[in-house]
């Protein structure tokens, strides 16, 4: 007669029992020591008194503001309002934790990065730079006012002294970028002596940006093609403006030009916008032709069609003559985008010096007198020098993306861009689309990012939107 096993009995024998013999098992029970679980709890509770003034900062203070003026002062009132100061902070942790950690952690970290980082490092980085003297007196130095944070940059508020003008210190964004360790530098100027410096603690456009989606109603004075530096969204004016955008190849100038074409598809539907395309190397605008109400890929066809723009612009601003000043789109009169991909070749490389000269007319005709009735150029160009490209300043906007040379930055944003902060000459090139564009009413470089649009996007916006308008394409002017 098999012996039945006693609880918690480990089974030897290679023969199990089967449950009708009414055998149970159980798991052999093995107890901690006592000095491991005792040793266990202190450190949780150090561990936990350790991290939970970081945790719950505000409802500590306020303890220990309460307790303070019990034990001190012998204040009850001043106890109790304190009290309930930390309970309040306990129920916002309770109600709205995000809310909570968001406010206490930047506040916390606007209080670190002031002490530590800037009031630490401000002197000599101000008298290296040239924005200060190396006197012992710190009167003479411009004085930190405020340190603010969000989930992306540091707003330093400055108060000027006396003999120091808030140009100075737009000159010299990349000595303070350097010296605080900030990818960029940018000056907000609030007042003749009170400016803001904006540095950013990570690059917020490291990643790339997938195609935006099509707006239902397109503002012509505002089409998001891609996002800035603080993360709102990049607008793009063509009503009213010629905008020249210059990059080399790889730089990103094809994202720009199609994310503009995307944001305006509504309108073209509409017939309220047309776009004229002029595409030399037949690579980047021909895979959406069908958008297009002309489209030209050779010399003769696009002077043709920028006369065929130059005429139609004209004959516009004579029946405008003397009845209004500017321009409204609608369907008889709609916004014209006279898109030129690579227009040095009309310009600079055509061998014939005919076509050149007509090309060049034509374009600054268009640049000069089409603002106000309703017809703009967007150029893409590779080299921006005189010899390639005179007609710069005809264009009132400009994007710089990815560049050449340090010379070339002042070439396409102004006079003192780079001293700005504007250093597209030193974008990486595994960022396309990155570009510094200089903002109306604003001297100081913005830096953004265009959105990606693919080959796929512009198969679905020919889907949706090709032939919308009445188009001509082809190899010639249509």
């Amino acid at each position: 007669m098999m012996r039945q096993p006693k609880i918690g009995a480990t089974q030897t024998s290679p023969t199990l029992p089967t449950p009708a013999q009414g055998v149970r098992w159980t798991t052999p029970i093995v107890e901690t020591p006592g000095i491991v679980v005792l040793a266990s709890w202190i450190w949780r509770l150090l561990r936990f008194l350790t991290t939970l003034p970081f945790r719950f900062p505000v409802m500590i203070a306020c303890l220990a503001a309460s307790v303070g003026a019990w034990w001190w002062l012998d204040w009850p009132g001043l106890t109790a309002l304190w009290g309930l100061a930390a309970v309040a902070s306990l129920v916002w942790w309770r109600a709205w934790p995000d809310s909570y950690r968001r406010c206490v952690l930047l506040r916390l970290l606007a209080w670190w990065r002031h002490v530590f980082v800037y009031r630490r490092h401000w002197q000599p980085v101000l008298v290296i730079s040239g924005l200060a003297e190396s006197y012992q007196e710190r009167r003479y130095l411009p004085r930190i006012r405020r340190v603010t944070c969000d989930t992306w940059a540091d707003r330093v508020r400055v108060a000027l002294v006396a003999g120091t003008a808030p140009a100075d210190f737009e000159t010299r964004v990349a000595e303070l970028a350097h010296g605080f360790a900030a990818p960029s530098c940018r000056v907000i100027v609030n007042g003749p002596r009170d400016i803001t410096l904006e540095f950013p603690r990570h690059d917020t456009l490291a990643e790339p940006l997938d195609a935006l989606p099509v707006p239902d109603s397109p503002d012509l004075d505002a089409l998001p093609v891609g996002q800035r530096e603080d993360g709102s969204p990049w607008l793009l004016r063509l009503h009213g403006t010629h905008v020249l955008v210059v990059g080399v190849t790889g730089a990103g100038k094809g994202s720009v030009i199609w994310s503009a074409v995307r944001a305006m598809l509504p309108a073209v539907k509409a017939g309220t916008a047309q776009v004229w395309a002029i595409d030399p190397k037949r690579m980047e605008l021909a895979y959406g032709r069908d958008l297009f109400a002309h489209y030209a890929d050779t010399g003769e066809s696009a002077v043709a069609l920028l006369e065929r723009a130059v005429a139609s612009m004209q004959e516009r601003a004579e029946r405008y003559a003397g009845k209004q000043r500017s321009h409204v789109a609608t369907v008889d009169d709609p916004f014209v985008v006279v898109l030129l991909d690579e227009v040095a070749f009309l310009t600079a490389y055509h061998p014939d010096r005919d076509v050149r000269r007509r090309a060049e007319n034509a374009i600054a005709t268009l640049t000069s007198q089409g603002r106000s009735v309703g017809f703009a150029v967007l150029a893409a160009l590779q080299d921006p020098r005189k010899e390639v490209m005179n007609l710069r300043n005809l264009f009132p906007d400009k994007v710089a993306l990815r560049l050449d040379e340090a010379s070339q930055v002042d070439m396409v944003l102004g006079e003192g861009a780079r001293e700005r902060g504007a250093e597209a000459h030193l974008i990486d090139p595994a960022l396309p689309g990155v570009a510094y564009v200089r903002l109306e009413g604003s001297p100081s470089p913005v830096r953004v990012r265009a959105a990606y649009v693919s080959d796929e996007d512009i198969t679905a916006m020919v889907s949706a939107h090709g032939g919308s308008a009445n188009h001509s394409v082809g190899g010639g002017e249509g």
